[in-house]
């Protein structure tokens, strides 16, 4: 047994115990939209709090790395996630990694209008555990939103995602634990949603998740939350297994990064933007550059978004990659398909695909040169390709403006695999590698295990 497994093992152990020696006092919520302001009350427990967080950060400035196993896959999941232990006493979470968002929610009895099927019990808030209106992360997470409706008791959130889909809460506060790389546990008294009404997509999830885990780089994540109290640096880490391998990691803080393996770029649009933007790249599919414009403006910028299945090109870079694709299949004996009820373009052969590897060498690479840091990342077909129960290969690079999306293209989880990505929202730059992320790194290790640098 690994190092890693003995360590996350006895943590879940500790929870477990945790579980069954405290008896929780649940709270009830008060209606969304309360007919009067009641009196300010949790004076006194924010005083507690503070002390706490005090002595803790103190505690655990040498202890900075938190490291999760991810779980999950691009198909047939769509999603990866983490386990968070929430609550006293501690009780498992599965959350699903978004970087593209940085409020983090769980389902929750309180009670809960519309929830779909969860792995463990809905979360249940305790008496004084609500996030006043007057919090300043009340008004981080409802900027932007349209909802500006808060009271001097509670302090509701509505997010909304790009498929359109919903939660609404309210902001609670309570403990999160997680291990660190030491085997010791960082308990950290952290602001998340209580989401009592979930619509669209999060009603039914093929991996049973519990709620979302925003890695944004907004205030309101959770590392950026953590990082103010001083228990980590505000670096996210994750490395998303390829060659049709499932799960893989991810950290937060800054032990685990090896700076000189990695390519950098700046982030863009701080501290105005909560995404990861790295602007505008020049896109080169078999050393044929996909538009004239050599600082790709027209094809527009570049976010990183690990809450995204697929990836998403604007109108222009995806009509010029579909371009490049098909061009070079000619003469290739593929016959195209358009039978596939989610991904519209794909290719067949007589005895079918057997996997994306079979499938990839019929394609390019895809490069991605930014002209911020004159930086470049090679998309191998693996993180552009996905093999249906069919046996066709299928695009899963998508039209973006049919999800709303007009000047940015989303780089999603299917093109991230197989690649270590960090966000430093430290430095304000983002770095990337390939790597193993079959391997996980512990404590004992320089850094992580690092295949190739991308130039």
């Amino acid at each position: 047994m690994g190092l890693f497994t003995e360590l996350f093992l006895g943590f879940v152990l500790f929870s477990v115990c945790m579980c069954l020696s405290q008896q929780a006092d649940v709270y009830r919520l008060h209606p969304k939209y309360p007919a009067a302001d009641d009196n300010e009350e949790g004076d006194s427990e924010s005083s507690f709090v503070s002390g706490d967080t005090n002595r803790i950060g103190r505690r655990l400035q040498a202890e900075k790395t938190a490291l999760l196993p991810l779980k999950g896959n691009v198909v047939p999941y769509g999603l990866y996630y983490v386990t968070l232990s929430i609550g006293n006493p501690p009780k498992p979470y599965f959350l699903d990694v978004d970087s593209g968002s940085d409020l983090t929610w769980v389902q929750c009895d309180a009670p809960c209008k519309s929830c779909a099927k969860v792995p463990h019990t809905l979360y249940k808030p305790k008496q004084g555990s609500l996030v006043p209106g007057k919090d300043p992360l009340c008004a981080t997470v409802q900027a932007g939103s349209g909802h500006t409706r808060a009271s001097s008791q509670q302090c509701d959130y509505d997010v909304e995602y790009a498929d359109q889909s919903y939660s609404l809460g309210v902001l609670v506060r309570d403990s999160v634990r997680t291990l660190l790389t030491n085997g010791t546990v960082l308990t950290a008294n952290s602001v998340f949603g209580c989401g009592y009404d979930q619509q669209g997509s999060l009603k039914v999830s093929p991996a049973l998740t519990d709620g979302v885990l925003g890695i944004g780089s907004g205030m309101a994540s959770l590392p950026s939350q953590w990082a103010k109290q001083g228990l980590i640096k505000n670096v996210i880490g994750h490395c998303i297994s390829g060659g049709g391998r499932d799960g893989g990691y991810m950290f937060f803080g800054d032990d685990l990064v090896t700076t000189s393996a990695m390519s950098w770029v700046p982030m863009l649009g701080k501290p105005s933007t909560k995404y990861y933007n790295v602007g505008p790249a020049q896109m080169i599919i078999a050393n044929k550059p996909l538009d004239k414009d050599v600082y790709g403006r027209r094809l527009g910028g570049i976010i990183f978004d690990s809450g995204s299945s697929y990836t998403y090109f604007t109108n222009q870079a995806y009509a010029a990659f579909l371009s490049a694709v098909k061009e070079n299949l000619s003469g290739k004996q593929l016959e195209q398909d358009r039978s596939d009820p989610f991904l519209p373009l794909c290719w067949r052969k007589k005895k079918g695909f057997k996997s994306v590897a079979d499938a990839a060498a019929h394609f390019k690479p895809l490069t991605l040169k930014f002209i911020s840091a004159k930086k470049q990342m090679e998309i191998s077909p693996e993180g552009y390709l996905v093999v249906n129960k069919k046996g066709n290969v299928c695009l899963g690079v998508l039209n973006g403006t049919t999800m709303g999306n007009v000047d940015t293209n989303i780089l999603g989880d299917i093109s991230l695999q197989g690649h270590l990505v960090v966000y430093d929202n430290e430095k304000n730059q983002i770095g990337w590698a390939r790597a193993d992320c079959q391997k996980i790194p512990n404590h004992t290790e320089a850094g992580v295990a690092v295949i190739s640098t991308s130039c």
